[in-house]
Protein backbone atom coordinates (compact mmCIF):
# COMPACT_ATOMS: atom_id res chain seq x y z
CA UNK A 1 0.00 0.00 0.00
CA UNK A 2 1.16 3.58 -0.81
CA UNK A 3 0.01 6.62 0.99
CA UNK A 4 0.10 9.68 -1.18
CA UNK A 5 -1.31 13.54 -1.12
CA UNK A 6 -4.49 14.73 -2.80
CA UNK A 7 -5.00 18.29 -3.41
CA UNK A 8 -8.48 18.81 -2.72
CA UNK A 9 -7.94 18.51 1.45
CA UNK A 10 -5.95 21.74 1.12
CA UNK A 11 -7.38 23.75 -1.42
CA UNK A 12 -6.76 26.99 -0.04
CA UNK A 13 -3.73 26.25 0.71
CA UNK A 14 -2.62 24.88 -2.45
CA UNK A 15 -4.59 27.77 -4.23
CA UNK A 16 -7.42 25.49 -5.93
CA UNK A 17 -10.37 27.29 -3.86
CA UNK A 18 -11.64 29.57 -5.87
CA UNK A 19 -11.60 32.47 -3.51
CA UNK A 20 -7.50 31.60 -2.50
CA UNK A 21 -5.30 34.10 -3.16
CA UNK A 22 -2.41 31.97 -3.37
CA UNK A 23 -0.90 31.08 -6.49
CA UNK A 24 -2.11 27.82 -7.82
CA UNK A 25 0.43 24.80 -6.79
CA UNK A 26 2.18 23.22 -10.09
CA UNK A 27 2.44 19.37 -10.41
CA UNK A 28 6.32 19.31 -10.13
CA UNK A 29 5.52 21.62 -6.40
CA UNK A 30 3.03 18.75 -5.54
CA UNK A 31 5.14 16.16 -5.72
CA UNK A 32 7.79 18.06 -4.06
CA UNK A 33 5.83 18.49 -1.52
CA UNK A 34 4.69 14.58 -1.11
CA UNK A 35 8.44 13.90 -1.24
CA UNK A 36 9.54 16.00 1.52
CA UNK A 37 6.61 14.66 3.55
CA UNK A 38 7.56 11.23 3.12
CA UNK A 39 4.89 10.57 0.99
CA UNK A 40 4.52 8.19 -2.14
CA UNK A 41 2.89 9.52 -4.08
CA UNK A 42 0.11 12.40 -5.69
CA UNK A 43 -3.17 12.88 -7.15
CA UNK A 44 -3.96 15.89 -9.37
CA UNK A 45 -6.52 17.02 -12.02
CA UNK A 46 -5.07 17.34 -15.32
CA UNK A 47 -5.11 21.64 -15.18
CA UNK A 48 -1.71 21.10 -12.86
CA UNK A 49 -0.32 19.72 -15.41
CA UNK A 50 -0.40 22.24 -18.52
CA UNK A 51 2.44 24.13 -19.10
CA UNK A 52 4.15 21.41 -17.32
CA UNK A 53 7.26 19.12 -18.75
CA UNK A 54 5.50 15.51 -19.07
CA UNK A 55 8.26 13.60 -19.83
CA UNK A 56 10.20 14.74 -16.38
CA UNK A 57 7.08 15.38 -14.23
CA UNK A 58 7.21 10.92 -15.11
CA UNK A 59 10.92 10.64 -14.09
CA UNK A 60 10.64 12.26 -11.24
CA UNK A 61 7.84 10.01 -10.38
CA UNK A 62 9.95 7.06 -11.14
CA UNK A 63 12.81 8.56 -9.66
CA UNK A 64 10.95 8.59 -5.82
CA UNK A 65 8.84 5.89 -6.20
CA UNK A 66 5.73 8.18 -6.75
CA UNK A 67 2.38 6.81 -8.18
CA UNK A 68 0.24 9.40 -9.87
CA UNK A 69 -3.25 9.50 -10.07
CA UNK A 70 -5.61 11.96 -12.41
CA UNK A 71 -8.78 13.95 -10.71
CA UNK A 72 -10.56 14.53 -13.85
CA UNK A 73 -14.96 14.66 -13.43
CA UNK A 74 -18.25 13.26 -15.55
CA UNK A 75 -19.14 11.16 -17.27
CA UNK A 76 -18.75 12.72 -20.92
CA UNK A 77 -16.33 9.84 -22.60
CA UNK A 78 -14.44 12.25 -24.67
CA UNK A 79 -13.42 14.79 -21.96
CA UNK A 80 -12.40 11.60 -19.70
CA UNK A 81 -10.29 10.16 -22.43
CA UNK A 82 -8.57 13.69 -22.99
CA UNK A 83 -8.01 12.82 -19.13
CA UNK A 84 -7.06 9.17 -19.36
CA UNK A 85 -4.61 10.04 -22.29
CA UNK A 86 -2.58 12.53 -20.33
CA UNK A 87 -3.09 9.85 -17.42
CA UNK A 88 -1.00 7.50 -19.68
CA UNK A 89 1.79 10.02 -20.81
CA UNK A 90 2.46 10.69 -16.99
CA UNK A 91 2.53 6.68 -15.86
CA UNK A 92 -0.62 7.36 -14.12
CA UNK A 93 -2.97 4.06 -13.69
CA UNK A 94 -5.70 5.56 -12.39
CA UNK A 95 -8.10 8.34 -13.52
CA UNK A 96 -10.59 9.30 -10.91
CA UNK A 97 -13.71 10.64 -11.79
CA UNK A 98 -17.34 11.80 -10.14
CA UNK A 99 -20.84 12.01 -11.45
CA UNK A 100 -22.60 14.41 -9.07
CA UNK A 101 -26.49 15.05 -9.63
CA UNK A 102 -27.05 14.54 -6.10
CA UNK A 103 -25.97 18.04 -3.67
CA UNK A 104 -23.70 17.09 -0.94
CA UNK A 105 -24.90 15.53 2.07
CA UNK A 106 -26.38 12.86 -0.44
CA UNK A 107 -29.08 15.26 -0.91
CA UNK A 108 -31.32 14.35 -4.45
CA UNK A 109 -34.26 15.66 -3.45
CA UNK A 110 -33.91 18.06 -6.68
CA UNK A 111 -33.59 15.12 -9.17
CA UNK A 112 -36.98 14.00 -7.84
CA UNK A 113 -38.14 12.11 -10.60
CA UNK A 114 -34.73 12.11 -12.69
CA UNK A 115 -32.29 10.05 -11.11
CA UNK A 116 -32.96 6.79 -12.73
CA UNK A 117 -32.40 8.25 -16.68
CA UNK A 118 -29.82 9.72 -14.88
CA UNK A 119 -28.02 7.05 -14.54
CA UNK A 120 -28.93 5.43 -17.22
CA UNK A 121 -26.53 8.54 -18.93
CA UNK A 122 -24.09 7.73 -16.34
CA UNK A 123 -23.97 4.05 -17.57
CA UNK A 124 -23.42 4.93 -21.13
CA UNK A 125 -21.03 7.53 -20.61
CA UNK A 126 -18.78 5.47 -18.45
CA UNK A 127 -19.28 2.41 -20.57
CA UNK A 128 -17.69 4.26 -23.46
CA UNK A 129 -15.16 5.86 -21.42
CA UNK A 130 -14.15 2.45 -20.19
CA UNK A 131 -13.37 1.37 -23.65
CA UNK A 132 -10.75 4.16 -23.76
CA UNK A 133 -9.39 3.40 -20.72
CA UNK A 134 -8.90 -0.43 -22.01
CA UNK A 135 -7.20 0.87 -24.76
CA UNK A 136 -4.94 2.94 -23.16
CA UNK A 137 -4.27 0.05 -20.42
CA UNK A 138 -5.29 2.92 -17.48
CA UNK A 139 -8.32 2.18 -15.19
CA UNK A 140 -11.20 4.27 -15.13
CA UNK A 141 -12.87 4.90 -11.52
CA UNK A 142 -16.07 6.26 -10.15
CA UNK A 143 -15.57 7.92 -6.87
CA UNK A 144 -18.65 7.85 -4.45
CA UNK A 145 -18.53 11.37 -4.07
CA UNK A 146 -21.71 12.15 -1.74
CA UNK A 147 -23.83 10.86 -4.79
CA UNK A 148 -23.84 7.11 -5.60
CA UNK A 149 -24.47 4.73 -3.12
CA UNK A 150 -23.25 1.19 -3.12
CA UNK A 151 -25.87 -0.45 -4.55
CA UNK A 152 -25.52 2.08 -7.56
CA UNK A 153 -21.47 1.31 -7.95
CA UNK A 154 -22.51 -2.13 -7.81
CA UNK A 155 -24.95 -1.93 -10.37
CA UNK A 156 -22.29 -0.05 -12.66
CA UNK A 157 -19.60 -2.33 -11.89
CA UNK A 158 -21.92 -5.44 -13.33
CA UNK A 159 -23.08 -3.56 -15.93
CA UNK A 160 -20.07 -2.46 -17.24
CA UNK A 161 -17.89 -5.38 -16.68
CA UNK A 162 -14.39 -4.31 -17.46
CA UNK A 163 -11.57 -4.81 -15.33
CA UNK A 164 -10.26 -1.67 -15.93
CA UNK A 165 -13.37 0.20 -14.33
CA UNK A 166 -14.02 0.15 -10.63
CA UNK A 167 -14.66 2.50 -8.15
CA UNK A 168 -12.62 4.91 -5.63
CA UNK A 169 -13.67 4.92 -1.93
CA UNK A 170 -13.73 7.99 -0.26
CA UNK A 171 -13.40 6.33 3.10
CA UNK A 172 -16.03 9.27 4.69
CA UNK A 173 -18.48 9.61 2.08
CA UNK A 174 -20.39 6.38 3.00
CA UNK A 175 -22.11 8.45 5.24
CA UNK A 176 -23.95 10.81 3.09
CA UNK A 177 -25.55 8.02 1.79
CA UNK A 178 -26.44 7.08 4.84
CA UNK A 179 -24.40 3.83 4.76
CA UNK A 180 -21.79 2.32 7.48
CA UNK A 181 -18.40 3.35 6.24
CA UNK A 182 -17.03 -0.55 6.96
CA UNK A 183 -20.02 -2.52 5.15
CA UNK A 184 -19.78 0.22 2.56
CA UNK A 185 -16.03 -0.68 1.46
CA UNK A 186 -16.53 -4.71 2.17
CA UNK A 187 -19.46 -4.14 -0.47
CA UNK A 188 -17.47 -2.75 -2.93
CA UNK A 189 -13.94 -4.27 -2.17
CA UNK A 190 -13.71 -6.29 -5.50
CA UNK A 191 -13.63 -3.21 -7.51
CA UNK A 192 -11.58 -1.42 -5.74
CA UNK A 193 -9.06 0.87 -7.92
CA UNK A 194 -8.18 3.89 -5.48
CA UNK A 195 -8.43 5.15 -1.70
CA UNK A 196 -9.54 8.65 -0.46
CA UNK A 197 -8.54 8.86 3.03
CA UNK A 198 -11.08 11.14 4.75
CA UNK A 199 -12.24 11.23 7.91
CA UNK A 200 -14.98 13.48 9.56
CA UNK A 201 -16.93 14.27 13.09
CA UNK A 202 -20.61 13.86 13.13
CA UNK A 203 -23.14 16.32 14.78
CA UNK A 204 -26.76 15.42 15.27
CA UNK A 205 -29.23 17.61 13.83
CA UNK A 206 -32.99 17.75 13.74
CA UNK A 207 -33.30 16.57 10.18
CA UNK A 208 -30.26 13.77 10.35
CA UNK A 209 -26.42 14.57 11.02
CA UNK A 210 -23.78 16.90 9.65
CA UNK A 211 -20.28 15.75 8.66
CA UNK A 212 -17.39 18.13 9.85
CA UNK A 213 -13.97 17.97 8.74
CA UNK A 214 -11.38 16.22 10.98
CA UNK A 215 -7.57 15.30 11.00
CA UNK A 216 -7.37 11.57 9.84
CA UNK A 217 -7.65 9.26 12.48
CA UNK A 218 -9.68 11.62 15.40
CA UNK A 219 -13.20 11.22 13.74
CA UNK A 220 -15.43 8.04 13.16
CA UNK A 221 -13.97 5.90 10.56
CA UNK A 222 -12.01 2.86 11.64
CA UNK A 223 -8.90 3.00 9.61
CA UNK A 224 -7.25 0.46 11.13
CA UNK A 225 -10.14 -2.08 9.78
CA UNK A 226 -9.85 -0.77 6.67
CA UNK A 227 -6.04 -1.23 6.04
CA UNK A 228 -6.47 -4.67 7.41
CA UNK A 229 -8.82 -5.56 4.64
CA UNK A 230 -6.80 -3.45 2.44
CA UNK A 231 -3.56 -6.01 3.19
CA UNK A 232 -5.55 -8.92 2.86
CA UNK A 233 -7.89 -7.99 -0.56
CA UNK A 234 -5.29 -5.32 -3.02
CA UNK A 235 -2.08 -5.18 -0.79
CA UNK A 236 -0.44 -3.07 -3.78
CA UNK A 237 -3.49 0.03 -3.41
CA UNK A 238 -3.01 3.67 -3.89
CA UNK A 239 -4.45 5.43 -1.12
CA UNK A 240 -4.60 9.81 -1.63
CA UNK A 241 -4.64 11.59 1.65
CA UNK A 242 -7.88 14.03 0.85
CA UNK A 243 -8.83 16.03 4.27
CA UNK A 244 -12.49 16.83 3.97
CA UNK A 245 -14.14 19.92 2.63
CA UNK A 246 -14.18 23.49 4.36
CA UNK A 247 -17.69 23.36 4.26
CA UNK A 248 -19.63 20.87 6.67
CA UNK A 249 -22.18 18.25 4.84
CA UNK A 250 -25.58 17.76 5.93
CA UNK A 251 -27.14 14.50 5.35
CA UNK A 252 -30.99 15.16 6.01
CA UNK A 253 -31.88 11.05 6.30
CA UNK A 254 -34.77 12.19 8.50
CA UNK A 255 -36.60 14.02 6.14
CA UNK A 256 -39.71 12.59 4.54
CA UNK A 257 -38.98 13.95 0.96
CA UNK A 258 -34.78 12.49 1.39
CA UNK A 259 -35.13 8.72 0.37
CA UNK A 260 -37.70 8.14 -2.44
CA UNK A 261 -34.82 8.52 -5.11
CA UNK A 262 -32.15 5.78 -3.15
CA UNK A 263 -32.27 2.69 -3.93
CA UNK A 264 -34.61 0.52 -1.64
CA UNK A 265 -33.45 -0.56 1.76
CA UNK A 266 -34.13 -2.13 5.02
CA UNK A 267 -35.07 -1.43 8.13
CA UNK A 268 -32.25 -3.28 9.14
CA UNK A 269 -29.75 -1.53 7.17
CA UNK A 270 -30.97 1.91 8.21
CA UNK A 271 -30.55 0.97 11.90
CA UNK A 272 -27.24 -0.19 10.99
CA UNK A 273 -25.90 3.22 10.02
CA UNK A 274 -27.77 5.46 12.62
CA UNK A 275 -26.79 3.08 15.73
CA UNK A 276 -23.02 3.99 13.91
CA UNK A 277 -23.87 7.41 13.78
CA UNK A 278 -25.69 7.98 17.17
CA UNK A 279 -22.60 5.87 18.53
CA UNK A 280 -20.30 8.20 17.31
CA UNK A 281 -21.68 11.43 17.39
CA UNK A 282 -20.26 14.70 19.31
CA UNK A 283 -21.83 16.80 21.65
CA UNK A 284 -23.31 20.07 20.59
CA UNK A 285 -20.38 22.53 19.66
CA UNK A 286 -19.51 25.19 17.17
CA UNK A 287 -18.43 23.11 14.28
CA UNK A 288 -17.51 25.82 12.27
CA UNK A 289 -14.41 25.80 10.26
CA UNK A 290 -12.58 29.20 10.08
CA UNK A 291 -13.92 28.94 6.23
CA UNK A 292 -17.38 29.12 7.34
CA UNK A 293 -17.21 31.48 10.42
CA UNK A 294 -15.27 33.67 7.39
CA UNK A 295 -11.72 33.96 9.08
CA UNK A 296 -8.64 35.45 7.17
CA UNK A 297 -6.95 33.28 4.59
CA UNK A 298 -4.13 33.02 6.90
CA UNK A 299 -6.22 31.07 9.67
CA UNK A 300 -7.22 28.73 6.84
CA UNK A 301 -4.64 27.76 5.47
CA UNK A 302 -3.39 27.12 8.90
CA UNK A 303 -6.01 25.54 10.08
CA UNK A 304 -5.86 23.21 6.41
CA UNK A 305 -1.85 22.48 7.15
CA UNK A 306 -2.35 21.14 10.85
CA UNK A 307 -4.52 18.77 9.72
CA UNK A 308 -3.20 17.92 6.97
CA UNK A 309 0.09 17.11 9.31
CA UNK A 310 -1.61 15.31 11.70
CA UNK A 311 -3.36 13.45 8.91
CA UNK A 312 -0.01 12.07 7.55
CA UNK A 313 1.79 11.25 10.87
CA UNK A 314 -1.26 9.27 11.41
CA UNK A 315 -1.48 7.62 8.28
CA UNK A 316 2.35 6.91 7.79
CA UNK A 317 2.23 5.47 11.57
CA UNK A 318 -0.41 3.42 10.95
CA UNK A 319 1.12 2.15 7.63
CA UNK A 320 4.61 1.01 9.38
CA UNK A 321 2.23 -1.07 12.08
CA UNK A 322 0.07 -3.09 9.05
CA UNK A 323 3.58 -3.41 7.27
CA UNK A 324 5.20 -5.09 10.55
CA UNK A 325 1.98 -6.91 11.03
CA UNK A 326 2.32 -8.46 7.45
CA UNK A 327 5.96 -9.13 8.13
CA UNK A 328 5.31 -11.05 11.04
CA UNK A 329 2.70 -12.99 9.34
CA UNK A 330 4.64 -13.94 6.23
CA UNK A 331 7.93 -14.90 9.13
CA UNK A 332 5.42 -17.26 10.89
Amino acid sequence: MKVGLCVYGTTFMMGIHPKSGRPRITASQLMEQAVQAGLEGVEMPPALLEGEDLRSVTEYAARHGLYISIASGGYDPEKLEAAMETAARVGARTIRTVVGGADFGGDRRRMAGRWQSFMQDVLKGLAAGTKAAEKLGVHLALENHQDVASEELLWLCEQIGSPHFGVVLDTGNPLATAEEPIDFARRILPHLKHVHLKDYWIYLTEEGYRLVRCPIGQGVIDFPALLGMFAESCPDMTMSIEVGALEARHTRVLAADFWPEYPARTSSQLAETLRFVYAHAKAPAEWRTPYEKNEPESSIVAYETNQLLSSIAYMQGLVRQQRAADNLKGAV
